[in-house]
């Protein structure tokens, strides 16, 4: 058997993001544990002008690589909720999901200054350090928080599910 991996995603929607941040994270446990939901934190979009987006945070415990779970789960699940690709990465989506962490191995490295990463996995891990800033992710968050509209919306989702 191979062993579990602790894996950290962020997750975001500004199509139907009620609907599909929730779907998203279903359609997640069909393929390991989800262990822990961060709460849903609304931010304007991001090199568009797009709608706002909703984004959250899971940790998903699972024996598949990071490899394994983009091609098998994450790619099969932002199409299955509609996701369209396109050359403007910036476009307007159903779904986002992003391997963030694996067994406390950063990835994706571009996206740690976000707010709207960070404040949803600082929530899941406050005392994790910010793989480029070497500060606890809770201080990371709090000054990305500081330079950026982004509120939280309680009660967006439910977990467990």
């Amino acid at each position: 058997m191979n062993p579990q991996h602790r894996i950290y995603l962020s997750i975001g929607s500004n199509i139907d993001p009620e609907n599909n941040l929730p779907r998203a994270i279903e359609l997640l446990s069909r393929h390991g544990e989800v262990k822990a939901v961060s709460g849903v934190w609304e931010s304007h979009a991001v090199g568009s002008s797009g709608p706002n987006f909703l984004n959250t945070s899971v940790l998903f415990a699972t024996d598949m690589s990071a490899q394994e779970l983009k091609e098998q789960v994450i790619v099969p699940i932002e199409s299955a909720l509609g996701r369209i690709r396109t050359a403007d990465k910036n476009a307007p989506r159903t779904i986002d999901i992003d391997i963030m962490m694996v067994d406390d191995k950063p990835y994706n490295l571009d996206r740690w200054d976000n707010a709207f990463v960070l404040l949803p996995i600082a929530e899941l891990l406050p005392e994790g350090i910010h793989p480029l800033r070497r500060e606890r992710l809770r201080d990371a968050a709090e000054t990305a928080r500081q330079k950026t509209w982004i509120v939280q919306r309680p009660g967006l989702l439910k977990f467990p599910l």
